[in-house]
């Protein structure tokens, strides 16, 4: 009996960078759904201006295809927090083979994450699993807990039908844009600014 192929189908590739064209694999993982390479290279031509030297927080780190591409585009550190264990290995290995000092990962919940964080950061990812529901509770936690430098840049994925989630008055959305079942924008922390 002929083996079957493995499907590549859990496979990432990192876009620009340090490690530009470096393909990386994931496992299966319920709600985990790596941000499309369309989707990736739009949001990152974005931050371009302010990758340079960041700190970093991806929330919900899964695949790792936006941390690792914020690392390999020049971010001084990049946290990725993942709850699942097997994601978090695979994201631990992945840090090993691109031998990089400037990636850290958390195996914990993003609100585990937050509830201990005493560092602030100035790009944040937030992509949760869609069926979570958590963005309004995560960013009224980002606040509560001073995680964000004044005009930090958050990045917050949702389903592109209905409504943005409920989020902080003095994010300002300087970015907004569909493609396909997915919605993504660029907020800047405006904290203390007259709106």
């Amino acid at each position: 009996m002929a083996k079957s192929k493995k499907k590549s189908s859990n496979q990432l590739r990192i876009i620009a960078g340090t490690w530009r064209g470096r393909k990386l694999t994931f496992p299966d993982v319920d709600g985990l759904r790596p941000t499309p390479d369309r989707v990736r290279e739009t949001v990152f031509n974005w931050l371009q201006p302010y990758l340079a030297y960041a700190h970093c927080l991806d929330l919900f780190a899964g695949s790792g295809a936006l941390g690792l591409e914020a690392a390999s585009r020049g971010a001084e550190q990049v946290v990725m927090v993942e709850q699942s264990s097997l994601a978090s290995k695979h994201l631990q290995a992945h840090c090993s083979l691109l031998a990089t000092e400037y990636c850290q990962v958390e195996v914990k919940s993003a609100q585990q994450f937050l509830a201990g964080n005493t560092r602030q950061f100035g790009i944040i990812f937030i992509d949760p699993p869609y069926q979570a529901d958590l963005w309004t509770e995560i960013a009224m936690q980002l606040e509560q807990t001073d995680t964000l430098v004044d005009n930090a840049i958050i990045y917050l994925e949702c389903p592109s039908k209905g409504d943005l989630p409920d989020l902080p008055r003095h994010w300002l959305m300087i970015k907004d844009k569909k493609a396909g079942d997915v919605r993504y924008c660029l907020f800047r922390n405006a904290k203390g600014e007259k709106l």
